[in-house]
């Protein structure tokens, strides 16, 4: 726990350090291209991941006219919202639920591909802090995912551009976000043999419940992590510019180390309530290049959110800034492990540190007024 110095007097009261880590079924490595045919019962088949003692849903195969129907034909006041991947849309089943789908753009067999990677992501993987699969369809040409609805949407839409009458997080609601959202990705790198890399953890990423809870979702271009003697995954370059960790940038080398960096810009997001690159920005324009001259004269409160309206515990944030700066640093193995951040946002939640300092304390872990 060498990188989160402020962690050391909590350990030696004896607090835990870190999650418990969930024993997960093995991940195979991917596979040959499958026909038509092998997708659809990939997509289908319960896996022993997903039966069982578990008591896992199974993903339900969808028609394209069922989903066409529920969404009204796809219609524009149904988007959700966009993404590199296709438009998301809301739908209700015949059984009452709220679910969001996805429509794919398909560029080929790339697309194709990130379809069934996705489709079989979320096939093994669960985790309360990672989006669920409802079903999927694969008819003809289309791909569209159903997952289950997050109604508050997304996390960058509650701290960039918030529109007239959207409240601001407040503190506690951001801490929670943060651990509940590292605490997925730590599933991922951790409990999964062998581990997962998301590839793309950004603020647009991380959906949110009615309660604020946070779930990782998009993993259309997650890849296995390094096994045996292997340190790390040569790949094409992909994600969000401003999250991109340098060494992943510049060498293709992918390793755990590169979502560290990722999970940090979006701590740095939740304490700044700046975007994690600002097009309009003549210089400083990425937000880890931004932050570092406050960091280094001390100076917290003028790099915090002007949204926080000063309603924040200033301990507690300068430790979420320190962590956050531990997870951007350029040499990927100086960075913590996502076990070792975890624990560091367990500390700083637990106690009176989650707390806002001012007589607005109790408040609730949800938005505050601006």
């Amino acid at each position: 726990m060498k990188c989160f110095a402020f962690l050391n007097h909590w350990q030696r009261r004896g607090a835990p350090r870190g999650p418990v880590t969930v024993e997960a079924p093995p991940v195979a490595p991917p596979q040959p291209e499958p026909s038509p045919a092998e997708e659809l019962s990939l997509a289908g088949t319960s896996s022993p991941a997903r039966s069982g003692s578990s008591g896992r849903r199974r993903a339900e195969k969808f028609s394209f006219r069922e989903l066409a129907v529920i969404t009204k034909n796809f219609k524009d006041s149904n988007c959700l919202g966009e993404g590199g991947f296709g438009k998301v849309y809301k739908g209700r089943l015949q059984t009452g639920e709220l679910v969001a789908i996805k429509l794919l753009n398909l560029l080929g067999e790339q697309g194709r591909r990130e379809f069934l990677l996705e489709t079989l992501m979320l096939v093994v993987l669960e985790h309360p802090n990672l989006v669920k699969l409802v079903g999927y369809c694969a008819e003809g040409d289309q791909r569209l995912l159903v997952y289950e609805f997050m109604p508050q949407g997304s996390l960058e839409s509650h701290i960039h551009d918030l529109p007239t009458g959207r409240e601001a997080l407040r503190w506690d609601a951001r801490v929670k976000i943060a651990l509940g959202a590292a605490r997925g990705v730590s599933y991922l790198h951790h409990a999964m043999n062998p581990s997962v890399i998301h590839r793309d953890i950004k603020s647009a990423n991380i959906l949110l419940d009615d309660e604020f809870n946070p779930k990782v979702s998009d993993f259309g271009i997650a890849k296995f992590g390094p096994v045996g003697d292997e340190t790390h995954v040569s790949t094409r370059v992909m994600g969000t510019y401003g999250y991109c960790a340098p060494e992943y940038a510049m060498t293709g080398k992918l390793t755990a180390k590169s979502d560290v960096y990722s999970f940090g810009v979006v701590l740095l997001e939740l304490i700044t309530g700046r975007k994690a690159f600002n097009t309009s920005a003549r210089r400083n324009n990425s937000l880890v290049i931004w932050v570092r001259p406050y960091l280094r004269n001390g100076l917290y409160s003028a790099m915090a959110d002007p949204a926080l309206r000063g309603q924040y515990p200033e301990r507690a944030f300068r430790q979420m800034a320190m962590a956050a700066m531990t997870m951007v640093r350029e040499d990927p193995r100086s960075r913590p492990t996502m076990l070792e951040v975890v624990a560091a946002l367990e500390f700083i939640s637990s106690g009176s540190d989650a707390s806002p300092s001012t007589s607005d304390s109790a408040a609730r872990s949800g938005p505050a007024t601006q």
